[in-house]
């Protein structure tokens, strides 16, 4: 029997539970203690105020998983939008630090000479110039309002904590990734689930059947290619110390048991005008908007004969109405 971790006593004592438990480890292909990784999910219950989700099964492929739908929250009949992107910027720290690694940078900060709140301010500056606009301008800063979602989505509704991310924050619409723009673990049923996510964005200039069709293609190809693509990816500043070991065992192809799913949110310009009527009409208008959307996209093009990963698959759709207005919102507030 392992002894517990508070039996230990002394240096023997140490020395043998960590040997049982590296016997145990190699034996199994499991990781002892076995830890919950829950409890590392982001608080992002005040973002999630501002948005109005449905999570169901839709009249779309695979129709044994659960899909959502979601949008801009409406109070009465107003649009919370402002809030929404308030909140939306507010986590940006959360996507670029990790607590331990923003407790490191706010302490070196005060080491040297900066009070506590100078020094919250400074990193808050560091992020923000991440996130900066650049040349391609709207377009940018959608890609960047899909890869938060993508970030909040993932973790709220498949419980599944970031591991590993792109080096750029920058993809922005229907170009094909080379590869996943996150990836996510979480343990489940004993086994290591690995969550490729992708975030897709059109503008009005789109048919959405076809946008549809793109964002399936483009995580297929982000999966296909996702092995080989793990030197573009990161995990150094976003995650504390027991999670940068469960990124390098991905990374080493060191990790057993692992099952592989897909999440890709599609982001896009709803052009279907909404009746302002009251608030629950609004949400019940949107809920069909949404429905319709994957009702209406042809199963015949999901191939998942050919491409069983997609039993895995989860899609998010997000309409917005007026996206580029939006995208100019998000600048603004940088």
């Amino acid at each position: 029997m392992v002894p517990s971790e508070k039996s230990t006593d002394g240096i023997l004592g140490i020395f043998t539970y960590k040997y049982c438990l590296e016997q145990v480890k190699c034996l199994y292909q499991i990781e002892l203690p076995l830890k919950c990784k829950t409890n590392k999910l982001i608080n992002n219950d005040s973002l999630f105020k501002n948005i109005h989700v449905i999570k169901q099964k839709f009249d779309i492929l695979p129709k044994d998983n659960e899909h959502i739908g979601a949008s801009i929250e409406y109070q009465d009949l107003s649009e919370m939008r402002k809030d929404f992107l308030n909140e939306l910027i507010y986590t940006m720290i959360d996507w670029v630090y990790c607590s331990e690694k923003f407790e490191k940078l706010k302490q070196k900060s005060i080491d040297n000479g900066k009070t506590e709140a100078a020094a919250c301010s400074e990193i808050q500056h560091k992020v923000y110039r991440q996130f900066r606009k650049n040349e391609n301008g709207k377009l940018f800063a959608q890609g960047q309002i899909g890869e938060l979602l993508l970030f909040h989505f993932i973790q709220r509704y498949l419980k599944a904590v970031p591991l590993l991310r792109k080096q750029q924050i920058e993809k922005s619409s229907n170009n094909k990734s080379t590869c996943a723009d996150v990836i996510h673990y979480k343990t489940e049923n004993g086994k290591n689930i690995i969550v490729l996510g992708e975030s897709k964005s059109f503008t009005s200039a789109y048919n959405f059947n076809q946008a549809f069709a793109e964002a399936i293609d483009s995580i297929l190809y982000a999966y296909n290619r996702h092995r080989e693509e793990l030197p573009l990816y990161i995990h150094e500043d976003f995650l504390d110390k027991e999670m940068d070991l469960v990124a390098e065992s991905y990374l080493n192809n060191t990790m057993k048991n692992i099952e592989i799913h897909l999440v890709v949110i599609v982001i896009y310009n709803e052009t279907q005008k909404l009746n302002i009527t009251n608030e629950d009409d609004i949400k019940g208008q949107i809920d069909s908007i949404i429905k319709d959307r994957y009702s209406e996209f042809n199963n015949k093009d999901i191939h998942i004969d050919d491409n069983p990963i997609l039993n895995r698959i989860t899609y998010i759709l997000f309409p917005i109405w007026k996206i580029e207005e939006l995208a100019k919102g998000f600048q603004e507030l940088l």
